[in-house]
């Protein structure tokens, strides 16, 4: 059942009348039909779970910011989508900017917040138009008067940088501060935005909660295979015959995503191995394949689901030359407010450079773990642990290609990346 993509494709995705007559906004009137307290156990009791990385439960975080919270409250839409191979949300601001907002209505009656914000990354400015229309629409249909008063409801265009996504970040990004993230506790639940109460969930994670509403949580729990519930939006990038963003039950193998929606290989190509979900996690080899992909069983099995961004690595792409280029991404996002991810990437930059160019040692590959042992426990944010990951785990999925590296003084592919 396609609940978030139904909408893609369509002539004018901002068009209020079509959308409300295909069932549009009904999730938002079963919505308003429960007290905010009923509603947030709803959604807990849906396993609905963050879609922008970090999987946590979107009702505990609810539940634990709690309704007794002090006012003004403040709902953020993360929409920035800056880690490389996620293009799921671009999908949603382009294809279903409704759904967006008829979920972030939703979230603000649960939540009883008075101002919300979707934070959408620069590049997508011809996006953020196209939720505006939609937006001005909601605004003169008198959507955004709910039980606990008119919601205010802005757009910001953010002016770049991957590290606005930490959900503490984007807060100082919103009130015109530089974006570095911010010291917990106290968490943002309770001092968040202008230091006020404060939730932050991803823009798919909106986009799910008409049709939990719409459809009811048992039908849509039932949705998900092997242990996942509803659906997702999977993305694959990368030498796969159609790469593209695909809506399927939640907890779909990779192997599935992989050769039945995305179509395999290129001709003479075989996949050596995967990013599963964006470039900040472990990687996943060919005998994991029949992995469901869903967070617990992603988990299982040493890496995880993140945003559920899969990047392809076939056995044309040098390893090194792959990690290298997630490497020289981070290195330059690191916001540079903690030694260790501003120091550390740079440094292990420098040293997949060396083995890459054949001027590397074994010592370097050894000093690379030492390296990820340090940075990872002692720095600010998650972002130079999560740069880590698929360079940790590419020293141990792709041993042979790194010595080969480093025997032969000479990258073995040749430049054929």
């Amino acid at each position: 059942m396609q609940l978030l993509s139904r909408y893609f494709g369509a002539k004018d995705p901002a068009d209020f009348s079509r959308y409300r007559d295909e069932g549009g906004y009904e999730g938002l009137q079963r919505a308003l039909a429960m007290s905010p307290a009923q509603l947030i156990a709803e959604v807990e009791r849906s396993g609905l779970r963050g879609c922008g990385g970090a999987g946590f439960p979107t009702g505990v975080k609810w539940r634990l910011r709690g309704l007794d919270a002090p006012t003004p409250r403040y709902l953020v839409c993360n929409l920035d989508e800056t880690e490389p191979g996620s293009f799921k949300d671009r999908a949603l601001l382009f294809g279903a900017p409704h759904q967006i907002l008829e979920g972030m209505l939703i979230a603000a009656h649960a939540l009883e917040v008075q101002y919300a914000v979707v934070f959408i990354r620069g590049e997508y400015a011809e996006g953020a138009t196209v939720l505006r229309r939609a937006l001005t629409a909601v605004q003169n249909a008198g959507l955004c008067r709910l039980p606990a008063g008119e919601l205010r409801l802005d757009l910001h265009l953010s002016l770049g940088r991957y590290i606005c996504g930490e959900d503490s970040a984007i807060l100082n990004a919103i009130e015109g501060r530089r974006p570095n993230p911010r010291k917990k506790p106290p968490h943002i639940a309770q001092q968040g935005l202008w230091l006020k109460p404060t939730t932050v969930n991803n823009a798919e994670t909106f986009a799910q909660l008409p049709g939990i509403l719409r459809l009811g949580v048992d039908a849509w729990r039932a949705l998900g295979v092997h242990g996942g519930v509803g659906t997702k939006l999977y993305n694959v990038s990368g030498p796969v015959r159609r790469p593209g963003v695909f809506e399927l039950p939640m907890g779909t193998p990779l192997g599935e995503i992989l050769e039945t929606h995305a179509g395999g290989a290129l001709s003479g190509r075989r996949i050596r191995g995967v990013l599963p979900g964006g470039s900040s996690t472990p990687f996943v080899l060919p005998d994991r394949f029949d992995t469901p992909m869903h967070f617990d069983a992603m988990a299982k099995i040493g890496s995880r689901l993140g945003t559920g961004g899969i990047i392809v690595l076939d056995d044309q792409h040098c390893p090194v030359d792959f990690l290298l280029a997630t490497t020289r991404f981070f290195a330059r996002e690191s916001c540079g407010f903690c030694t260790p991810c501003r120091e550390g990437l740079p440094y292990i930059q420098w040293l997949l450079q060396r083995i890459e160019q054949g001027q590397g040692e074994m010592a370097d590959i050894d000093k690379i773990r030492s390296l990820g042992a340090e940075i990872a426990p002692n720095s600010f944010c998650a972002l130079a642990p999560g740069a880590l990951m698929p360079v940790l785990s590419g020293l141990e999925s792709f041993q042979e290609d790194f010595r080969a590296h480093v025997e032969g003084q000479a990258c073995p592919y040749g430049g054929r990346a």
